[in-house]
């Protein structure tokens, strides 16, 4: 019972810091700025419409125009894609390639104060996940010996639901909270090149660096945000540790009966608002109950810092250690720099790892390295193509292999 109103008590305060200390702030376009990750649905609609590709094929501008043009009539924004992956990995005692593919429905609709600066909006994502091969290419890392996963979402738990939740804007465009189901990874230790849709395949150069034992998606909960002054901001936030994205319903039941949370305060430094995302520098400390599953509970600290130079480069420093739960590692350190040569065209990103597994999930197991190297290229509005490169060196769970190499391309389509 206390820890039920423990957690309660949180859910009350991350709700109130948006209102007292303001939130998102409006851009230079007189547009909101949400201080959400790349894969957030309405920051994803529109890194696709800004796309800048190497060829302009005009096919599909029929569609586009129409869905810009319902979308301004009735606040309604949709937007669906599809993701392909092939992956292959050397010396596996197991299977050595993996395939397969997402599908995505996902949009916001502004149902309150359409166009003003508190606006209110449902938001969704719907998906389905399939492997093409005998093993999907998330199992891909464990299968060669690997104390990691490498592409996380391309699984194979067919239909499901990412996040359904309510998005609003108080105090003048100043204070954001969202409610409902939620993928945390949209919201807690958010840096650019975190995407496995558009970024790094490998999960330690993603939310939380490999070391955050985080909730599945659709996790029931609640999360809010602040700018203290015009370089410090704060968030706050609490989700359903139980939850399943195939059963997302029944996230109301474990909320209700188990009362297992994840909860995570982050505190930032930004040179201004308009850079909070390309400059950036934050600690999230996070905590996870002992789950229904029988997962032990941990807590953790993560580090991140990135900077933007000159609209082409972006170095980062990421890492967290991590004390019992079921996280990868419990400590992981991460490094490396993105490059976007040509606006919105592409990116190449390059990242090196350190990693510690966790002695409670992995007793025993030694350290390991990771390196990555990926180029997505905007080939059309539609399509991207990201190869991919990875080197990990003496994988924890292979006894018989010190190096392991691991080739991959990514394919999108988004509409």
């Amino acid at each position: 019972m206390m820890k039920t109103k423990w957690c309660i008590v949180m859910l009350i305060v991350s709700m109130g810091v948006v209102l007292v200390c303001g939130a998102s702030e409006v851009s230079t376009e007189g547009k909101l700025r949400p201080r959400l990750s790349p894969d957030e649905v309405e920051n994803q609609i529109t890194l696709d419409q800004k796309a800048n590709p190497l060829y302009e094929s005009r096919l599909l501008s029929p569609v586009r125009e129409w869905r810009d043009g319902f979308a301004e009539k009735t606040g309604l924004h949709l937007g669906l894609d599809y993701s392909a992956l092939y992956m292959h990995v050397s010396d596996s005692p197991g299977e050595d390639k993996a395939s397969g593919g997402i599908a995505r429905f996902y949009g916001y609709w502004d149902l309150v104060n359409r166009g003003g600066p508190n606006k209110g909006s449902l938001n969704w994502k719907i998906e389905n996940r399939h492997a093409y091969s005998d093993i999907a290419p998330s199992a891909l890392g464990f299968e060669s010996g690997y104390a990691g996963i490498i592409e996380p979402p391309f699984s194979d738990q067919k239909a499901r639901l990412t996040n359904l939740y309510w998005k609003q804007y108080v105090s003048e465009g100043k204070g954001v909270f969202v409610g409902g189901f939620l993928d945390t990874t949209d919201f807690i230790d958010v840096y650019l090149l975190s995407s496995p849709w558009t970024g790094f395949a490998n999960f330690v150069f993603s939310t939380g660096s490999a070391s955050m034992d985080l909730p599945n998606d659709a996790t029931l909960g609640a999360a809010a945000g602040a700018m203290v002054n015009s370089s410090l901001y704060v968030q706050a936030g609490i989700a359903d540790a139980n939850s399943d994205p195939r059963d997302p319903f029944q996230g109301f039941e474990s909320v209700i009966d188990d009362s297992d949370f994840f909860k995570w305060v982050e505190i930032g430094l930004t040179p201004g608002k308009d850079k909070i995302y390309f400059d950036n520098t934050h600690v999230t400390f996070w905590q996870v109950d002992k789950r229904a599953n029988g997962t032990d509970d941990g807590w953790g600290v993560n580090l991140s810092w990135q900077r933007w130079i000159d609209d082409t480069w972006l170095p980062f420093i990421r890492g967290g250690v991590t004390d019992d739960s079921g996280s990868l590692l419990e400590k992981s350190v991460s490094a490396g720099v993105g490059c976007q040569p040509v606006p919105m065209r592409g990116v190449i990103g390059f990242g090196f790892n350190w990693g510690r597994p966790n002695g409670a999930s992995f007793e025993g197991a030694d350290d390991q390295y990771t390196a990555e190297v990926f180029w997505r290229y905007q080939l059309t509005k539609e399509l991207a193509v990201t190869p991919s490169v990875q080197y990990i060196k003496d994988p924890a769970l292979n006894t018989d292999e010190d190096n392991l190499w691991v080739v991959g391309c990514r394919l999108r389509v988004a509409l």
